[in-house]
């Protein structure tokens, strides 16, 4: 009793303090510390905008411009920030326009899982399209005009034609754009001096045009035209890819084609062939290059028509998105770019570890 008595009258010992407990532990409201929060938000809008994919863009312009004859400088830099730019305001508007039927088929995706806002999504499209076209109108008007047009069928695709019979060729139009907006913006971007016939090396009112070495008929294209028509037979083939992937993609939220994998494998197949017929003077450059990009898009394909599920013809989509970026070097290779097909076929490897981490499709 005494003992019981003297406790009531002792003070009453000091509230313990809480162990702080890390970040990421699972534990206690340290969890919404403010650099998880940035982190996790970083990787919503990675998987939103799919950056895995984002290798494979800059091999359009550096293409484009190898087809046309000419060497990359400045203006083939601006085509290449406005594709990045309105590549990644297409897959923004892609998932804002695909919410109602993502929150069905793809709970899982960014907007409705409710990690990015339809508002936020759509207004990043927007402010990546300002942006684009910006950096497209510095390589010049022309570069502007096709820009354009790529924008249009970006949005267009997005917001009407996806679910028509329609997209397949909406889509590679699209890349043929991106490839030919290269090959424009490296002839016609205001920068310095004109090497061509007729001009007069310092002129402030020339353009600079630099020949890597093998251009037609002794010397690159001058014009926005020629250069255009000189690299139409590569953006074709790059339409070609593009069509046979986007065939695909139609099913991978549900499987079950057989033929249009069949189809894409024999397209790209076909075209690994033709580009690794190369002249002797070319080196073995785009044979390499041709055999990576039908062993990384023609093996899935492959896997998908033997057995059509959904897991096989995603994985099918995503080796064919994979696959452009060697397909653009061995069409830079084709014309006697060899370091550019070189620097390209470098980003494979990149392109595949960040694929582990965040999806291209």
């Amino acid at each position: 009793m005494i003992r019981s008595l003297l406790a009531r009258l002792a003070p009453p010992a000091p509230a313990r303090a809480p162990r702080p407990t890390r970040p990421g532990s699972g534990r206690g409201p340290a969890d919404a510390a403010p650099g998880r929060g940035r982190r996790a938000r970083l990787r919503d809008w990675a998987e939103l905008l799919r950056v895995s994919a984002l290798f494979t863009v800059p091999g359009d312009a550096l293409a484009g411009a190898a087809a046309a004859g000419l060497r990359p400088h400045r203006g083939t830099a601006y085509a290449v920030g406005a594709s990045l730019c309105l590549y990644e305001a297409g897959m923004a508007l892609n998932d804002w326009a695909d919410r109602d039927e993502d929150a069905v088929d793809r709970p899982h995706r960014p907007v409705p899982s409710g990690r990015v806002s339809p508002t936020a999504a759509l207004g990043a499209a927007g402010l990546l399209t300002a942006a684009g076209l910006t950096l497209a109108a510095r390589a010049g008007r022309p570069a502007l005009v096709v820009a354009t047009a790529l924008t249009a069928t970006v949005w267009a695709y997005d917001l009407r034609l996806k679910h028509t019979p329609a997209a397949p060729t909406a889509m590679a139009a699209a890349r043929a754009l991106d490839l030919l907006l290269g090959a424009v913006a490296t002839v016609s971007a205001p920068t310095a001096t004109r090497t061509g016939r007729g001009t007069t090396a310092g002129a402030s009112t020339s353009r600079q045009v630099l020949p890597h070495g093998k251009g037609r008929d002794g010397g690159p294209p001058a014009t926005p035209g020629s250069a255009l028509r000189a690299a139409a037979p590569a953006a074709a083939a790059l339409a070609a890819h593009t069509y046979a992937v986007t065939a695909v993609s139609r099913h991978e939220a549900h499987g079950g084609s057989t033929l249009t994998p069949l189809t894409a494998l024999g397209t790209t197949t076909a075209l690994g062939l033709l580009l690794a017929r190369a002249r002797a003077t070319e080196g073995p450059v785009p044979a390499w290059s041709a055999a990576a990009y039908v062993r990384t898009a023609a093996v899935p394909c492959l896997h998908a028509a033997l057995n059509p599920s959904p897991p096989l013809t995603q994985r099918a989509v995503g080796g064919g998105i994979r696959a452009m970026i060697p397909l653009q070097a061995a069409l830079a290779a084709r014309s006697g770019a060899n370091g550019t097909a070189l620097a390209l076929l470098g980003l494979v490897p990149l392109a595949r570890t960040l694929a582990r981490k965040v999806s291209p499709t």
